[in-house]
């Protein structure tokens, strides 16, 4: 009678004991999983013991009626607060844990473990041994901190760990993308941690944070060594060699005013003040001769930039864009390396006319290169620069076509020289087109039908050829009053200069004694007896003299097409605008995250013959030589340096760099 007693009560002490040894082991299995490697955490756990099935109690049961019925009954004697508190936690485990249900999975498991710890705070703690285990020593809580995942394709099953402590590191991530582990132990910088994998070697632990200045490393292509189309160095004659830069800086107003457009970026690296710090040391670190720059805001320009740019060894040139804009164009060059001949600034506003309503500018200047006095008495023709921001409307490309003929125009008259010809020319700035569009070949072909083609297609920035209404352009663009033809040329410059005046002799003006005027009296004329009261007689014979009218105007010295725009300037692009070695596009600005390229640098490099191009030789009249460039960067890259602007490149575009050689004739 007595053992059926005991055995009734043991029996919810043994399914206690059961759910109290899971939950013990489940704490030590953590408490290892901060010290130990996953392989010793598997080793020590092999033989953990599991789920106690029914035949399992019973053994206990009958192993402990064995020992005596001594140790339990001092046991069931220590109160009746103790059974009681005994018998209701049994009663509540049992009523969660039925003997009946399976083992759940491990995860599920582990939460019920430590439910059922708290569950029964107020009962003993076994000891270990009578667990048949040895004491551990006191476990350490484990730190915890947040580490962000790595989104690498390599690593996305790994969370990647900062070095050195992470529990005083804040990280301002979006909770989806945060894993929370346990932090390691701080390891001396000497013994970077390494992850072992079968067949892999050693896989370094990846880096924290990359540098921007090696995110955005740009390499410097030199082609001053290539061999040209007659298989003869670049190098073999003498050169004038120069650098030209073309940076659009991102005026600080326009900035304010699409801060949407920057609102992955910092505040702090938008300040006016630290941008302009990281634009003067780009400045220094290139150092370029020639400095072409877009969206400069007129305040910094005065205030801050022409002082610096001075400092420096630059003269500066600067346009304001009309009406009420603060920002505009400068051309700044090194009066060591080069002499100003003329000074050209282009507005493309024209009041009255609709298609000319922007304002837009452009600025040209006209160049003498200055030759060393150890060469000689030797000459270099002169440069011409031509710097514009051209407009951004994605949808009114007849605008920017036309803002271009009006540079083209001018351009061509600051770089004809006497014989008819062109001095060598570059043109950049931001163009707002991108490669291969109708403006873009419009530039480097000479030649573009655009009669009837939809405004949008001319600069290819959007594509809006699902819209119901498109604006097409129409034939004439602009009106005959603008005074360019439609070969970008000033009208004037199209007639032949005329040569011999016109010569009024004697006999000439005999002609005219006896006219029909001139025997009129005047009114008013004063009555003079002997002198003007006298009328002229009209000898017997006399002819009325027939006035000879001026010739017609002569045509145009170029042939004028309806619906064609052309110019004979003969230009090329100093980039190809795709990497190779990536096999992506170029990228020079990020708007909305987009890649694109819209800043460029065309130079005369090639002849021309009935408009068509007769190969890629260089050509020594009139024409640069490409010595070298500064490569340019995909959108990946970009991406991975959190876009434009960042802390290492202050701008939303980034700068194009080209070094050029012209050729230096003797006397």
């Amino acid at each position: 009678m007595i053992a059926s007693c005991l055995c009734y009560l043991l029996l919810p002490v043994a399914r206690l004991f059961r759910v109290l040894s899971d939950a013990f082991f489940a704490c030590r299995k953590n408490a290892l999983l901060a010290k130990s490697s996953s392989s010793q955490v598997e080793e020590n756990f092999a033989m953990a013991p599991q789920v106690l099935d029914q035949e399992e109690c019973e053994g206990l049961l009958q192993q402990w009626q064995e020992e005596g019925s001594s140790h339990v009954c001092s046991t069931l004697s220590q109160g009746p607060l103790t059974d009681k508190a005994l018998a209701q936690s049994s009663l509540a485990l049992l009523m969660d844990n039925p003997g009946e249900q399976d083992a759940t999975s491990e995860d599920k498991g582990s939460s019920r473990q430590l439910s059922d710890l708290q569950a029964a705070e107020n009962l003993e703690e076994p000891s270990p041994e009578v667990l048949g285990e040895e004491p551990l020593p006191e476990a350490e809580d484990p730190v915890w901190a947040a580490v962000p995942m790595q989104t690498g394709p390599q690593y996305t099953d790994c969370a990647v760990l900062p070095m050195g402590s992470l529990a005083a590191e804040q990280w301002e991530e979006d909770p989806a993308v945060i894993a929370w582990r346990i932090a390691p132990e701080p390891m001396p910088e000497a013994e970077a941690p390494t992850w072992s994998f079968d067949s892999l070697g050693q896989l370094q632990l990846p880096p924290v944070e990359i540098p921007y200045h090696e995110i955005l490393w740009r390499e410097w292509e030199d082609f001053s060594t290539q061999l040209d189309a007659q298989g003869l160095e670049a190098g073999d004659g003498p050169q004038f060699q120069f650098t030209l830069m073309s940076y659009n800086i991102l005026a600080q107003d326009l900035m304010q005013q699409s801060s949407e457009l920057y609102l992955h970026c910092h505040p702090d690296i938008l300040n006016w003040n630290y941008r302009f710090a990281n634009l003067i040391q780009e400045f220094q670190h290139w150092d370029p001769d020639i400095l072409c720059l877009q969206e400069v805001q007129e305040n910094h320009y005065w205030e801050q930039l022409e002082p610096s740019l001075r400092m420096m060894g630059f003269t500066c040139f600067y346009k304001r864009r009309t009406g009420c804009k603060t920002d505009g164009c400068a051309v700044c060059y090194k009066p060591t390396r080069f002499r100003l001949l003329c000074a050209s600034p282009v507005e493309y506003f024209r009041p009255g006319l609709e298609l000319l309503n922007r304002d837009n500018v452009g600025l040209v200047l006209l160049l003498q290169p200055l030759v060393p006095e150890g060469l000689g008495r030797v000459s270099v023709a002169p440069l011409c620069v031509a710097n514009t921001h051209v407009l951004y409307n994605p949808r009114r490309g007849d605008v920017k076509l036309a803002q271009m003929a009006i540079l083209l125009a001018e351009v061509d008259k600051v770089a004809r020289l006497s014989d008819g010809s062109h001095c060598p020319i570059i043109l950049c700035g931001d163009l707002n087109s991108v490669p291969n569009s109708p403006l873009y070949n419009f530039i480097r072909d000479g030649e573009l039908q655009y009669h009837g083609m939809p405004a949008w297609k001319v600069s290819g920035q959007e594509d809006f050829s699902h819209q119901l209404y498109q604006r097409k352009l129409q034939a004439p663009l602009w009106p005959s009053a603008l005074g360019i033809t439609d070969c970008c040329q000033y009208v004037t410059f199209c007639h032949p200069k005329r040569s011999e005046r016109r010569k009024y002799s004697r006999d000439f003006l005999l002609r005219f004694r006896f006219c029909s005027i001139a025997c009129q009296r005047p009114a008013g004329l004063v009555l003079v007896e002997g002198v003007t009261d006298t009328k002229p007689e009209q000898p017997a014979g006399w002819a009325e003299p027939v006035l000879e009218e001026d010739p017609p105007e002569p045509e145009p010295a170029f042939p004028r097409a309806v619906g064609t725009v052309q110019h004979c300037l003969r230009l090329t692009s100093v980039y190809t605008h795709f990497l190779p070695q990536h096999g992506c596009p170029e990228v020079t600005t990020m708007p909305l995250g987009v890649g694109t390229t819209v800043d460029y640098i065309f130079f005369s490099a090639e002849s021309c013959e009935n408009g068509h191009r007769t190969g890629r030789g260089p050509c020594p009249d009139g024409t640069l030589k490409l010595l070298g460039r500064l490569s340019l960067l995909s959108e990946q890259i970009l991406w991975a340096a959190n876009g434009l602007p960042n802390p290492f490149c202050s701008s939303d575009h980034l700068c194009l760099l080209a070094s050029f050689g012209m050729e230096v004739t003797g006397p």
